[in-house]
Formats: C-alpha cells, sequence, structure tokens
C-alpha cells in the first residue's frame, strides 16, 4: 500500500510539473501573434497536451498522496526532466516551416532546456520570431530549473518540497537554503534571476540591440544558455564592442552563487560576496583565463589592443562559464587559445548559478585537499584538515567530490569515444562533447559552425550528455541503479 502511495505521488507531482509547464506554451504562441505569423498551432497544441495531461493526472491522484523521501525527490526530477525535454521539443516537432526531423527537434529542445545552446537549425536570422524568442524562453526556464519554481507553490499541493530541491539545485552543499521555508527560497531565488534578466535586456538595449534582440539575448544570458535570435550569435552586431561587454558583465553575474546575492540584498553590503572562497577562486581563474586570452589575440595579431581586450574579455567568460555566445569569428581563432577556452569551459562557475561544468566549489575542494595531501606527506604524523571559508570540508562532501569529477572524466571519455566511432575526427569528437557534457554549446572542428552536421548517432549520444551534465550525473546514476529500486 505504501509503495503504491510513492507511485501516485511522484504521478501526482510530474502531473502537476507538466501542467504548470504548459502554461509557458502562450507567450511564444503569444509572440507569434502579436507579429502576425500565420501559423502558431504548434505552440497551441503543445499547450493543449500536456495542459490535458498534466491536469488530469494531478486531479486524479490529489487526494492520494503522501510525502516525499529523498529517493523519489531524485526519481521526480529524473522523470520531469525527460517529460521536460520531450515537451521542449514537441514545438519543434509539429512547426512545418522548420521541417526538422524527429532527431534534430529532439536535439533542439533538449539543448534549449538543458541551457546547452547547441543548435542544429539553419538560417536561424531567417526563423519565425516566435521560434527565436521560444528557443531563448528554453534557455530561461532551464537555467534556474522550473522545478525550483515550482516548489514556490508546493505548499498548494501539501507536499513538502525540500526534497526536490536538494536533487534539482547544483553543488557539494545541496541542502543549503537561504530561508526557512522552501517556498521563500524558491521565490527569492525566482526574483533575482527576473532582476538580472530585467537589467540585462535594458543594458542591451542601451548597448544598441532592438527590443526584441535585447529580451531574448537577455534570457540566454542570465541562464547561460547560449541561444541568439541571430545565427551568428552577438557576431552579427559587427564593430559593437559595447554589446559584448554588456554580455561579458552579465555572464560574469550570472556565473555567481545567487544565494551570494539575497545575503548581499538583505545585509545591504557586498561583504559577503568578497569573503566567499568560492567567488575569490572563481574570479582569480576567471581573471587568469581572460588575461592570458587577450595577451595572445594581440600577440597573435588576431585583434589590435582595444579588440583583444574586448573580444577576449567577452569571449572567455562566455566559454568559461558554458554560456556559449560567441562573436569575433570564434573558435577560427589561434587554435592554442580556442583549446584553453573549450578545455576551461569543464570548470563552469560558481555553485548555485545557472552555469555547467563541473563548478568551482568541487575545484576549490579538490584544490584544498590535494594541497593538504602534500602536507601529510611531508609531515605523516601532522593533522591537517582541509578547509573552505574557514569551514572543515567533510568527509562526505569530499568523497562526493571525488566520486563526481571520476564520473564526469569517465563519461566525457566515453562520450568522445562514442561521437569518434560514430565518425567523427577526435577534434571534432572533443569539442563537441565539451559543448554537450558542459553544457556550454559551442562545438569544435566539424561543430564549429552548428551541430547539425552531427550523425544521427552522435546526436543521441549528446542527447544523454546534455542530460548527464545538467542533471550533474549523479540523479541519473541513482535512478538507474539496482540499489534504488531494491528496497
Amino acid at each position: 500500500m505504501q509503495k503504491y502511495q510513492r507511485i501516485t505521488t511522484i504521478f501526482h507531482l510530474c502531473s502537476f510539473l507538466v501542467f504548470l509547464y504548459s502554461l509557458t506554451m502562450l507567450v511564444p504562441a503569444f509572440v507569434g501573434w502579436l507579429y502576425d505569423e500565420t501559423d502558431i498551432s504548434a505552440f497551441l497544441i503543445t499547450f493543449a497536451v500536456t495542459l490535458v495531461f498534466g491536469g488530469v493526472g494531478y486531479l486524479s491522484t490529489q487526494h492520494r498522496t503522501t510525502s516525499l523521501r529523498t529517493r523519489d525527490g531524485f526519481l521526480v526530477v529524473v522523470l520531469f526532466w525527460v517529460i521536460f525535454s520531450i515537451a521542449s521539443a514537441t514545438p519543434f516537432i509539429l512547426d512545418s516551416r522548420l521541417d526538422l526531423t524527429l532527431t534534430d527537434a529532439f536535439f533542439e529542445g533538449i539543448s534549449g532546456i538543458t541551457t546547452t545552446g547547441a543548435s542544429v537549425l539553419q538560417d536561424i536570422d531567417r526563423l519565425p520570431l516566435s521560434i527565436l524568442y521560444y528557443r531563448a524562453q528554453l534557455n530561461f526556464l532551464g537555467g534556474l530549473g522550473i522545478i525550483v519554481l515550482a516548489i514556490a507553490v508546493m505548499p498548494l499541493l501539501g507536499i513538502g518540497g525540500a526534497k526536490l530541491y536538494q536533487s534539482e539545485m547544483p553543488g557539494p552543499l545541496k541542502e543549503t537554503k537561504l530561508t526557512p521555508r522552501i517556498a521563500d527560497t524558491a521565490k527569492h531565488l525566482w526574483f533575482i534571476y527576473l532582476s538580472l534578466a530585467g537589467l540585462c535586456a535594458l543594458s542591451y538595449r542601451i548597448a544598441g540591440m532592438g527590443w526584441f534582440d535585447a529580451v531574448c539575448h537577455s534570457l540566454s544570458t542570465v541562464s547561460l544558455g547560449g541561444f541568439s535570435s541571430h545565427g551568428d550569435s552577438l557576431g552579427f552586431y559587427t564593430n559593437s564592442m559595447a554589446i559584448e561587454l554588456v554580455s561579458g558583465v552579465f555572464t560574469l553575474l550570472a556565473a555567481v552563487n545567487f544565494a551570494l546575492y539575497f545575503l548581499v540584498i538583505t545585509k545591504v553590503s557586498l561583504k559577503p560576496i568578497l569573503r566567499d572562497s568560492e567567488f575569490r577562486f572563481f574570479f582569480t581563474i576567471a581573471f587568469l583565463l581572460v588575461s592570458f586570452t587577450c595577451i595572445e589575440l594581440y600577440r597573435a595579431g588576431t585583434f589590435d589592443a582595444q579588440g583583444a581586450l574586448v573580444h577576449g574579455f567577452f569571449q572567455a567568460l562566455s566559454i568559461m562559464t558554458d554560456n556559449g555566445l560567441t562573436a569575433a569569428g570564434y573558435p577560427n581563432w589561434p587554435e592554442h587559445v580556442a583549446i584553453l577556452l573549450i578545455g576551461s569551459s569543464f570548470f563552469g562557475g560558481c555553485v548555485g548559478s545557472t552555469c555547467g561544468g563541473i563548478k568551482a566549489m568541487r575545484f576549490l575542494v579538490l584544490y584544498r585537499q590535494s594541497k593538504e595531501e602534500i602536507k601529510q606527506l611531508v609531515h605523516p604524523t601532522a593533522l591537517s584538515l582541509p578547509k573552505v571559508s574557514k569551514t572543515v570540508i567533510s568527509e562526505r562532501v569530499i568523497r562526493s567530490v571525488w566520486g563526481l569529477f571520476f564520473l564526469y572524466v569517465f563519461l566525457a571519455c566515453f562520450f568522445i569515444w562514442g561521437v569518434v566511432a560514430s565518425g567523427h575526427d577526435l577534434k571534432t569528437a572533443f569539442g563537441t562533447v565539451a559543448a554537450c557534457l558542459n553544457n556550454m554549446g559551442v562545438g569544435y572542428g566539424d561543430t564549429a559552425s552548428g551541430f547539425g552536421g552531427l550523425t544521427d548517432q552522435a546526436k543521441w549520444l549528446m542527447y544523454a550528455a546534455m542530460l548527464f551534465g545538467r542533471l550533474e550525473i549523479f540523479p541519473l546514476l541513482i535512478v538507474f541503479s539496482r540499489i534504488f529500486w531494491r528496497y
């Protein structure tokens, strides 16, 4: 009986989340209507289908629910992201104007909702505006996670949302909350997220973008998603260094732990950010990467001094934080610079941000642990414990970080091998896997100008890579493990 109630609860939650997601289809439909497009049926059909399935499932199970356990939270997150991906791909499947195969439609939808930003579409500048907006909206919703949005209204369901929140939020310190009540936490996160997007859109407009492009690019920037309303991304705006500076600044802001913004607002002080060990570590690495990129671009004669500073600042941050917006002819830059930037995408940004990658906190933990190991080898009898922000790192966190790091490297190698086995060269495989596993979206080699040339087998592999990257590996492995279903 208890097992049946748990299954019913999971179905109930998934149904509610699908119902909630269905409402987002009305926004691109409205954009299409606003710009007098002749066909917005793809969004309306998707809205109707998801509304009915979500609504019926929710209403039929609302009196048969029980409390969530940790394992249920993992299952709901994985199930919903699979359903989420299918729903996101549906408008691309139904829209006859795009003429996409089922494989390509799924790739575009999953890439959008996982904030990867890798696209198979051609002639993006000629696409309907409703599709261009929808792609940016997918990035935005996937950035912080619609599940966190759902938790803000989860008390209406009579079911606690803490387990869902812990499963969805990135980082090794998942139990950290901004406020005592999880619903308030989610609301604060979304308020900060929306405010950052609004400021970004206004800044883009002041820098020279039209309002439509400014809104679309702001949604992609703060989510670090990378979808652009132009095929050349920000390179469409020739000689507009102001736009690149705006994008670089907001990319940096979006890569910071959102919890720190909450503390800054409540304490009316920048000290929580400036004193945070992870932020200082992230900023140091970003500064070094940007500096090296700018110097090498100037030394190689790719740009003059001003161009090297602006383009290097924007592009280094965009790739490192897994934003994926591009400009100034990247990735046709000197090969050693491009390879370094692609490698930096594994680093990502801070825990609690919208970035992909392994995250700065984990690299900081590994760095501190490695330092302590060296000390221990030199002084075997000394008691030395790694610390972050003057707090001793627990063995549980260290094991979690090492475990994820190993799995991340293993999966990267496996996916690279898989792409090579599907018929692509090693350079293309490395760039493609870095783009998808890190949710970065900028390829290399054959995928430098787009992912449409990938074989179907490689695209399906990259579906898995994008989902592994978005959910940070463990939730998927947990759900597919035998021990998860044994008890």
